[in-house]
């Protein structure tokens, strides 16, 4: 007889570390961790720890009631479970720094609270194939890269720079110390994209697929461009609206050479 499958499991294909120790020491090893779930009210030099080191990662914790965990997984897990990665991710800063030293003009997307794990591997494939060179990704408000954002991405995920910050705000301000043009999407944007100038060091901020870039970014960027449209339906599904500014992102450096 064929077992029942219990379809409402949670769907993911991260391989999971239960227990304070084994992710304390996965931690300290260097592991790269996707996501830590941690009891609400967990405490103890241990629990500090791993906050700790958490932090110094720019690895997510979502504190979760015990029922959650109960739910992930059978295992004695201590008020603590951690999702081990797919992929590897770096610092921004590394990042850029690796871009700028293989003498390349940096071009890099950061998405700020895309959480459809689909749209942000339709970036990622998009951006590998106009030359993009990293994708920024705050921990906070994002998608968790998941085997299907890989699946969708066709392998760019696992080819490009994947650069995790602990915010949008603080991703700017590596991003202006660097000299890199920070770029604002909008529909009511003031530049039309073509206007823009992306032969320089620039970055492209995408938002989030319902509300839009958040309010420190319209604030904070050096300017707001738009995909000029006709007709009165002006809305866009924002992997085929960064796939349009990418493009003319690469048009326009393919001519200046």
């Amino acid at each position: 007889m064929e077992k029942h499958r219990d379809n409402n499991k949670p769907k993911n294909s991260f391989p999971l570390l239960a227990g304070r120790k084994p992710v304390q020491e996965a931690l300290e090893q260097g592991v790269t961790i996707e996501k830590i779930f941690l009891l609400r009210t967990a405490t103890g030099p241990e629990i500090n720890q791993i906050k700790q080191l958490a932090r110094n990662s720019n690895i997510p914790i979502s504190q979760v009631p015990v029922e959650k965990l109960d739910y992930m997984t059978k295992v004695q897990h201590q008020g603590i479970i951690a999702w081990t990665s797919l992929l590897q991710y770096t610092d921004l800063q590394a990042g850029i720094s690796f871009v700028v030293e293989k003498g390349e003009v940096p071009l890099f997307l950061l998405l700020d609270g895309i959480t459809d794990v689909r749209n942000v591997g339709a970036i990622a494939r998009s951006a590998l194939c106009c030359g993009a060179q990293g994708i920024i990704l705050p921990t906070s408000h994002a998608a968790s890269l998941t085997e299907e954002a890989v699946k969708t991405s066709a392998g760019a995920l696992r080819k490009i720079l994947l650069c995790r910050t602990p915010s949008v705000q603080q991703a700017m301000d590596v991003l202006r110390l660097n000299g890199i043009q920070i770029l604002g999407t909008q529909m009511k944007g003031s530049v039309p994209v073509y206007e823009c100038d992306l032969t320089i060091p620039s970055v492209i901020v995408m938002g989030a697929e319902d509300t839009g870039i958040s309010k420190d970014v319209l604030k904070r960027a050096d300017q707001l461009i738009r995909i000029p449209m006709v007709g009165s339906f002006d809305s866009l599904n924002v992997s085929v609206a960064a796939g349009m500014i990418l493009y003319e992102a690469v048009r326009q450096r393919l001519l200046s050479i």
